[in-house]
């Protein structure tokens, strides 16, 4: 009997669930991610691979996976150096440039230095960095 081939299994990744990143002070951090970009504070834990380091989750009201940005808080660490096997940056999407420019001016208002927006590869981009150095980016498509 010719049975035909069983069909390969396909494997499929539907999304980014969320971005981890290094932080020197977690109170720091809730400052700016919950009080400057609005982001809700989801989970306050203890790390699962580390249980000495805190780990804090932000994102939607719900915590959906996509919205999430997890913070380790490493007191210590020196800190990271730009180059391959780093992040160059974590991008936040807005829905107009009218947002976008509102969001140059709230950040102004809260002693936030930025970039102004720049049009490049059908993105029209806003950069600054959170209080660790991370190179953020809001962007809109044009």
């Amino acid at each position: 009997m010719n049975t035909p081939p069983a069909e390969p299994r396909r494997m499929r990744l539907t999304g980014i669930h969320h971005v981890t990143l290094v932080v020197e002070d977690l109170t720091r951090t809730t400052g700016f991610y919950r009080d400057v970009l609005g982001l809700t504070l989801v989970r306050e834990a203890a790390n699962d691979d580390d249980p000495g380091a805190r780990h804090f989750w932000f994102g939607d009201a719900e915590g959906s996976p996509g919205t999430l940005v997890s913070f380790l808080e490493y007191p210590s660490m020196d800190p990271g150096v730009v180059g391959r096997g780093s992040t160059h940056h974590l991008a936040f999407a807005v829905g107009s440039a009218a947002e976008q420019d509102a969001w140059r001016d709230w950040l102004a208002s809260k002693d936030v230095p930025c970039s102004e927006p720049l049009e490049r590869g059908g993105l029209r981009s806003l950069y600054f960095r959170d209080p660790d150095g991370h190179v953020l980016e809001i962007a809109v498509p044009r």
